[in-house]
């Protein structure tokens, strides 16, 4: 227990002098060593062993929980290979959440509370209890998320498919942690296609990505305050769940009924399916777009209106702390009120009874804006590279940079130069935003003088 206690204490201290550098560190040395392990030849069915670069580009899409392939999951990769994927989506995941939720405390004590102990006022560290409670809290969210999810598609693929007892578990168990930490990898080569007018499975598997994209925080708050209620029928929401929450469910609701509507006669999508399973397509496709790259129907089949929207649900993504990717739909909704307030004219941004910040309003407007600048510089470069139409490149800069790991199939036809580039896209789109929220957070200061006023035309 002492050892424990010194592990996480040697944590906190890690991540309170250099937070970004530790996380990037981390996730590096987790990507090549899941490489390595990809390269044997025990990995690969063939027993040929995959070349370092397509060993490269699956460790990272697997750690970054991307979802992006350049070769099919299920028959390139032995079971080792599989087993190798599968703990480096779980460790992506798993990171990924701990690791966003110790930088959000660590934050909180810097700019809000500022310690509640001499001692951690002095150090600027996270207490052991804090950081206790992530880690066990973050593994027990995960654990009973992926069990749940997994009995139910195990049962359906054992009773509702044919498939083994083990066959059944194995399939079941991989989409669950697949599902949840918003990877997307499948075992099947046209994803879930095959289950397309399925409930049993594309149900599930959506629920397991909306979960795992709401982020930790939020879920962690839903189960206290569901308790809290029961004694006290009281429900005080935090502003960060609210906004989350509400703006999941509204591009929910908004994705699924313009990608029905896009694609509803569309033959090589929705058009052949009834109208109940043309509903649940378009649900399951809204959900996948913030952040799975689970697919029910071919996405190079779909319209230009339909991924032009689809980038878009890609590009804001799911909540901060969570396995989804893209800049937060938390950042989408302090950009939409601050437009909402300026439009009427009004001195500050509020929203829900509150007023926000202006640092927040700035690192909101600075994560939306870089994001802008690396996906336009990422497809222009791209396009020099492969000779594909504009929207099918884009989507895949959009996916890579989102960590969404829906294709319209380009990727594996890229030439090195191009799968190079979307593994630079997906490591910083997945540590990026952490790393510079955290950053421009702790860097705040006090200025102790202002400059003269002056107001440039805009517009």
């Amino acid at each position: 227990m002492a050892g424990l206690v010194t592990r996480l204490r040697s944590l906190s201290l890690v991540l309170a002098a250099h937070p970004a550098r530790a996380v990037v560190l981390a996730f590096a040395a987790v990507v090549l060593a899941g490489a390595v392990l990809l390269v044997l030849p025990i990995a690969t069915e063939e027993r040929a062993g995959a070349s370092f670069l397509t060993a490269l580009f699956t460790s990272t899409s697997a750690v970054c929980v991307t979802g992006l392939a350049v070769v099919d999951t299920g028959t390139y990769w032995s079971g080792f290979g599989e087993g190798v994927i599968l703990v480096l989506i779980q460790v992506g995941g798993f990171g990924i959440m701990t690791m966003a939720s110790l930088l959000a405390l660590l934050v909180s004590g810097r700019l809000r509370l500022r310690m509640q102990l001499t001692a951690q006022a002095e150090t600027k560290s996270l207490g052991i209890g804090d950081v206790r409670r992530v880690l066990l809290g973050v593994a027990g969210t995960t654990l009973l998320v992926e069990l749940a999810v997994g009995a139910v598609l195990a049962l359906r693929f054992r009773y509702g498919y044919g498939e083994s007892i083990g066959s059944a578990v194995y399939l079941g168990f991989f989409h669950a942690v697949s599902a949840f930490n918003n990877a997307g990898f499948g075992l099947h080569a046209d994803s879930i296609t095959r289950y397309a007018g399925d409930t049993w499975v594309m149900l599930p598997v959506a629920v397991a990505v909306i979960l795992g994209g709401l982020g930790f925080p939020v879920l962690l708050e839903l189960l206290r305050h569901r308790n809290r209620r029961r004694t006290t029928g009281r429900r005080n929401w935090t502003l960060h769940t609210k906004l989350t929450l509400i703006t999941t469910a509204v591009l929910l609701i908004a994705g699924t009924v313009l990608t029905g509507l896009l694609e509803w006669t569309n033959a090589g999508t929705l058009g052949p399916h009834s109208t109940a399973d043309k509903i649940l397509n378009s649900f399951f496709h809204s959900a996948m777009a913030r952040t799975a790259g689970f697919n029910a129907v071919d996405i190079g089949a779909m319209e230009s209106s339909t991924l032009l929207m689809t980038c878009v649900l890609m590009f804001i993504g799911g909540g901060s702390a969570g396995t989804a990717g893209g800049i937060k739909v938390t950042t989408f909704a302090v950009l939409l009120v601050a437009i909402i307030a300026e439009v009427r004219g009004e001195p500050t941004s509020g929203v829900l009874g509150r007023r926000l910040a202006p640092h927040v309003l700035r690192q909101a407007l600075t994560v939306a804006l870089l994001g802008v600048g690396l996906v336009i510089a990422s497809t222009l470069l791209l396009l020099t590279l492969v000779e594909e139409r504009l929207e099918a490149v884009l989507f895949e800069v959009v996916s890579a940079f989102a960590t969404v790991g829906l294709s319209t199939g380009i990727t594996a036809d890229m030439p090195g130069a191009g799968q190079l580039l979307l593994i630079g896209l997906m490591f910083v789109g997945r540590i990026g935003p952490i790393t510079l929220v955290s950053a421009l957070a702790l860097r705040e200061r006090r200025r102790r003088y202002e400059l003269p006023e002056e107001r440039p035309v805009i517009g």
